[in-house]
């Protein structure tokens, strides 16, 4: 597979050349340190997979996902990062972006990128569900077992509204312009949709939107 790497931190680059360049079926055939960079690399080159900081001076990388999967939305973006933000996790699964990983998590980066290459979504190292780009009907990954009916079909009419733009990454202030409704109410529904579901957090309802 050939890989592309951003991120504003060169040793990170480098590192991630060489421990990536090791492996027997990646080529690195870009390197960049910014949003531009980004776009400019995946126009250019038209690497396999873009792997890419979010939190970068000038263009963040969220940013330049948005731009390069409007152009071309089969491109695959691995968002590499060091924290684990609920926001930003949302943001990136709601653009189309086909994993998130952490960089402190090495060892986990390339067995992540040959499951992007598969088909398959990953978070943090984990493989979640193969599915289609920009939030298409997600076909189950092998071996995963896939639930009988769909698991929002115990929400209410308007806690599925609020469940799918949770997905689509707006916040509370956001999702309630855009429903018409109040931001306590929002809140509510979100507690609600929490309970019904068993999750925890507003992460997990959009990864199990995208899974349905």
């Amino acid at each position: 597979m050939r890989i592309a790497i951003i991120d504003d931190d060169r040793l990170i680059c480098d590192s991630l050349n060489i421990i990536l360049g090791n492996e027997p079926d990646i080529d690195v055939v870009g390197i960049g340190g910014d949003g531009n960079d980004a776009v400019r690399l995946a126009a250019a080159e038209r690497p396999d997979i873009l792997l890419m900081d979010i939190q970068m001076p000038g263009r963040d990388g969220l940013s330049a996902a948005q731009e390069i999967l409007a152009c071309d939305p089969a491109a695959r973006i691995v968002f590499l990062t060091t924290f684990s933000d609920d926001e930003y996790i949302v943001r990136a699964l709601a653009l189309g972006a086909r994993g998130y990983l952490i960089k402190q998590d090495v060892g986990t980066i390339a067995p992540a990128l040959r499951a992007v290459m598969s088909g398959q979504s990953v978070l943090e190292g984990e493989v979640l569900a193969r599915v289609s780009h920009r939030g298409g009907a997600p076909v189950e990954a092998s071996g995963a077992g896939r639930a009988a009916s769909d698991p929002f079909a115990c929400l209410t009419e308007r806690e599925r509204e609020v469940a799918e733009l949770i997905a689509e990454g707006l916040d509370n202030r956001e999702i309630a312009a855009a429903a018409y409704l109040g931001e306590g109410t929002v809140r509510n529904h979100i507690s609600s949709i929490l309970a019904k579901l068993h999750l925890k957090n507003r992460t997990q309802i959009a990864i199990a939107y995208w899974r349905r």
